[in-house]
Formats: structure tokens, sequence, C-alpha cells
């Protein structure tokens, strides 16, 4: 995959700090040792560091001494970071003993040292549950300027070339939000587009699906994704967004014609925003599996930072590539 290895060189390119909540899981430790071994982002570990290094000796995992090792418990800004919880949270209840016993929750640990400014993106959920991870970040990191709603967007390698770009589209949502209202639709949409162009490196061309193109049928979840497509191209003129369309308008060039003539998208979309969590997951499981292409992410977008989380069954592979995603994501906040 020739679009992953451009990512990872741009990671190296420009290192990143990124944390890893979970430090003593056996596959998150393999992983921080290859990405520290290639130079892919600067990493931290959040853990009992007499317990990381006897995993990283067990193991045989050469490079990990090489990374910045965080006793959740015990270290230097725990007091800092307990005081930094205590601020965000007091207004919803929080006392400063549970923020001083809450801090040493990895996760929230990890979210704070993004929100000090001392980390710049975080991996997690090889061990936690989704739910885990987006509580930290929703609670001390929040989402991004002008976005109140988190997506999570599939990188999606075909292998027929002729779909997309050169094989590669971007799916949305497909993992975070069950039924978006029409707003939540077009920040799901721009998010999206900005997702593409930080990470594919290409324009993207962005299709609103429905059961429906250019009113072919009536209906009111066939008007919420009109109305998404209005207000996304009112929130961001420089994206190039169409709806709605159906999957075959929206990806074959002769349908594309046929249905939707005065489209320019319509036939060459290479992003695709779903209406619903249902269907984008529905589709892009069907497409790995019936057509074999290569599902990478979910990579979430809408947080202030990039805060990314993994399947529990992942491998360290998966990690590794999560990491070089996440470093990405970082580079393109910060220009």
């Amino acid at each position: 995959m020739e679009l992953m290895n451009q990512i990872i060189a741009r990671a190296k390119a420009d290192m990143q700090r990124i944390v890893l909540p979970e430090g003593t899981e056996e596959r998150t430790l393999k992983a921080a040792d290859k990405l520290i071994a290639d130079k892919v982002a600067h990493i931290t570990l959040i853990g009992n560091p007499a317990e990381i290094m006897a995993l990283a000796e067990k193991h045989g995992l050469q490079n990990i001494g090489n990374a910045i090792i965080v006793d959740p418990k015990n270290h230097e800004r725990k007091e800092e970071y307990a005081n930094l919880l205590f601020e965000l949270r007091k207004k919803k209840g929080m006392t400063e003993e549970q923020a001083a016993k809450q801090v040493e929750d990895p996760l929230f640990l990890a979210a704070l040292m993004i929100k000090s400014g001392h980390a710049d993106g975080e991996v997690a959920g090889a061990q936690n549950t989704t739910g885990n991870v987006l509580r930290a970040a929703f609670q001390i990191v929040k989402t991004a300027p002008g976005v109140s709603v988190v997506s999570g967007a599939f990188l999606m390698f075909l292998p027929n070339k002729n779909y997309g770009e050169n094989g590669i589209m971007v799916f949305a949502d497909c993992a975070v939000l069950p039924n978006p209202n029409a707003e939540e639709l077009a920040q799901i949409a721009v998010s999206t587009g900005h997702t593409t162009r930080t990470l594919a490196g290409f324009e993207p061309r962005i299709a609103m699906l429905s059961f429906s193109t250019k009113g072919s049928a009536k209906h009111e979840m066939v008007d919420k994704v009109v109305e998404a497509t209005r207000i996304a191209k009112e929130m961001d003129s420089s994206l190039k967004i169409d709806g709605e369309l159906q999957a075959d308008a929206a990806i074959v060039p002769a349908v594309g014609m046929s249905k939707a003539p005065d489209s320019e998208i319509a036939g060459n979309a290479n992003v695709l925003v779903f209406p619903s969590l249902e269907t984008g997951n529905i589709t892009y499981k069907l497409v790995q599996r019936l057509a074999g292409a290569e599902a990478v992410g979910p990579i979430l977008q809408g947080i202030a930072a990039p805060i990314n989380d993994l399947s529990r069954g992942c491998s360290v592979e998966d990690i590794y590539k999560m990491v070089a995603i996440t470093a990405n994501q970082a580079i393109g906040m910060k220009k």
C-alpha cells in the first residue's frame, strides 16, 4: 500500500509525540518498540515502569528504554494534571479528591497530557472499550472548534483501481454516531474532507449518499441528506460536495452521467458519506469482505487533538499504522 508508506514517511519527517496509555499491553509494547526503532514517532508509554521493562525483556524488545515511561500513580506532573482535571470538571461536580484519583487512570492521564501540550496525540483501545477511550477525550480534550460531533472514517484500499482515487476511497461515518441529523451529517462530511486531505493527500470529491439521486425519491430520510449537503457546502466552500446520490451514481461514471449529468461529483466520488452509522458500518464491512478491500481505521475525526481508538482484536501492525496516522493528523492540525 503506497499510501500507508507515504503516511509513515510523513510521520518520520516530522516526528510527533504520541502517547500510548496501555503501556503494559503486549501488542502495544511490540508496536512501540518497532515505532521507536523506525523513528516514526516519539513514544510515551503509560504504566508501571518496572512492569514495562520486565515485559520488554521478556519479549526481547530492545528499544523500549528509549520511550518516555510515565507511572500513572507517581510522576512529577501528577499534581499539575489533577489540578487541571479539577478545573475542567468542577462544574460537573468533580471534587479535588476525585480528580486526584481519576488522574491515575491512564486514559484520563493521556488526555490531560495532550490538553497540557505535553503530547500531540494518543492511540488506545487494545484493552479499553471505545466508550472509555472517547469518554476521556470528550471530557478533557473536547471537540474541535465549530464541530459538535465525533465520527469515524476508514481508508479503503480497493483491488479495483477504477474506483475512487486509483483504488483509494474514504468512508464515513462507520464507527461513532448512530443517526446524525442534517447538521451533524454536514459536520461529518466536512471533517471527512479534511481527513482526506491530511491523510490521503488528494483533493476530496465527497458524495452524500442516499437511496435517491437528485429527487428520484421523496422521503424525510432523503430530505436530511439534501439539507446536510447544503449545510456542508456553507461550512466549507473549498470542498467539492454533492448529494443526494445513490451509491452507483456516486462511483460509476456512466450511471453518474445518466442520473446526475450536471454533478461534478457523480461517477467520480472518492469520499462516501453515509446517512447513518448503520449504513456506513454495514457497507465498509461488506466491501472489505466481498471485494477484498483493506480497511484502515476507524480514524476518529472532530476531536480537538488526534485521539484514535483501536479494536480490541487489533494486531501489532494495526497499532503501528494507527500511530503513523495519528502523527499525520497532528501534523495537519498544526499547519
